[in-house]
């Protein structure tokens, strides 16, 4: 039974998903709140846009009183969290505001790296062998001390940004040395993160294998799983850039099947049981082995790949499911889709592009959206945490959406120049 009120959405400003979950809102008839990491001195200047509330996302606590608060004036029937950093925020405003929820420590060990793979490890989920070492400490013991090769992963980050893959104490090195260059750029951001997150790398064992990802939805404690997604190209280092997703996996049923129970035991020992799930895992030879269980739904504009029952949006199951609208078991569409996530080729300004009419003429493909501005400065990982754009497709079969989506992509050119240097 839907519960009134309207939905707080938590994402925050330089976020792709704010657009797609209003329209799938809109489409519901659901009344929307935004809660975004607005700056209270700019908004204090110039005001927060119209539906628009300004929480601190670096202090979830805080952030959730203001969020009770708000609910006095305008109840709330539902909270959504749209990415690692808003996951916290959103079970404790949940659970004061007595909605279905996760509970914040288990919010907060799917957020942290380091604390997420010991409670895995406990339980018996395969993870990687893996290590937390400071910056403080230095490379030296670290590179001594762990297998090869290795991937170095700066905990208080997101996505693919600071993961440098290692083969020796040599690479190792440089790898620790370019990650807290990294670290220290990224303090001056307004992100949530775990208490020591920004001074800590964890260190894992390279594990081979394709990469999967797996995007489910949690109710009352038990996993539907809403799709898994292939990464056709190798995700083997130094960086681990993602490129390609395609829908369905072409994996084995059984290595399927296997994911997905890993996923479903990982959530458990997590404490995870309401809302979205985005899990990446290896597929190694030894079965699945998971790398991370995130307490929201995937990234970027990845989810205008899905569609389902009758063409409804990932961003419309998670919102039903926050508000309590009916909502009966659902499968994917039937047809093949995918999105091609256009990666930053080199460091500079974004100048122009080209071939986008070239790259959505071609057959199968159904958007390409450059999501830069001209003019914008551009980094590649692993210093960088955003991509040029996005192109989709859908037709038969995952082969068939693969090649479309790389011929759309060998279409578009970006002319990126250097940045001139400041005197």
């Amino acid at each position: 039974m839907r519960r009134p009120g309207s939905l707080l959405l938590l994402v925050p400003t330089r976020s792709y998903r704010e657009g797609d979950f209003l329209a799938a809102a809109h489409r519901l008839g659901v009344d929307v709140i935004v809660g975004s990491d607005l700056c209270h001195t700019v908004e204090e200047r110039v005001g927060a846009p119209e539906g628009h509330v300004s929480l601190d996302y670096r202090r979830p606590d805080r952030a959730a009183n203001v969020i009770v608060a708000l609910a006095h004036e305008r109840p709330i029937a539902g909270v959504v969290p749209g990415d690692d950093g808003t996951a916290v925020m959103a079970a404790i405003a949940a659970e004061q505001l007595g909605l279905p929820h996760n509970p914040p420590d288990a919010a907060r060990r799917a957020g942290a790296k380091h604390l997420q793979r010991a409670v895995l490890r406990a339980a018996g989920v395969p993870v990687p062998p893996f290590a937390l070492h400071t910056l403080a400490e230095g490379s030296e013991h670290a590179a001594a001390t762990s297998p090869y090769p290795c991937v170095l992963k700066p905990v208080g980050l997101s996505g693919s940004r600071g993961v440098i893959r290692a083969d020796d104490p040599a690479s190792f090195a440089a790898a620790f040395r370019r990650i807290q260059g990294i670290l220290r750029r990224a303090r001056s951001e307004r992100k949530a993160q775990p208490e020591g997150a920004g001074e800590a790398i964890l260190v894992e064992g390279f594990v081979p294998g394709p990469e999967v990802a797996l995007e489910g939805l949690l109710r009352d404690g038990e996993l539907e799983v809403l799709a898994l997604f292939d990464k056709p190209d190798p995700l083997d280092g130094p960086f681990f850039e993602e490129t390609l997703y395609i829908t369905p996996s072409r994996h084995p049923t059984a290595m399927q099947a296997a994911a997905a129970e890993a996923v479903a035991r990982g959530c458990a020992a997590l404490g995870l049981v309401e809302g979205p799930v985005h899990a990446e895992l290896r597929l190694s030879p030894a079965g699945p082995v998971v790398l991370e269980i995130a307490a929201r739904s995937i990234g970027g504009l990845c989810s205008r790949t899905l569609r389902f029952g009758a063409g409804m949006a990932l961003e419309e199951l998670v919102i039903a499911h926050a508000v309590g609208l009916p909502l009966e078991r659902f499968r994917r569409e039937a047809r093949a889709a995918g999105v091609m996530m256009l990666p930053i080729p080199r460091p500079g300004v974004l100048r122009a592009v080209e071939g986008v009419a070239e790259a959505k003429a071609v057959p199968l493909v159904e958007d390409v959206v450059v999501t830069v501005p001209l003019g914008r400065e551009v980094t590649p990982l692993p210093e960088g945490d955003a991509y040029l754009g996005f192109a989709f497709a859908r037709g038969d079969a995952p082969a068939e959406v693969e090649g479309a989506l790389r011929a759309a992509q060998a279409r578009l050119r970006f002319d990126i120049v250097p940045q001139l240097p400041i005197a």
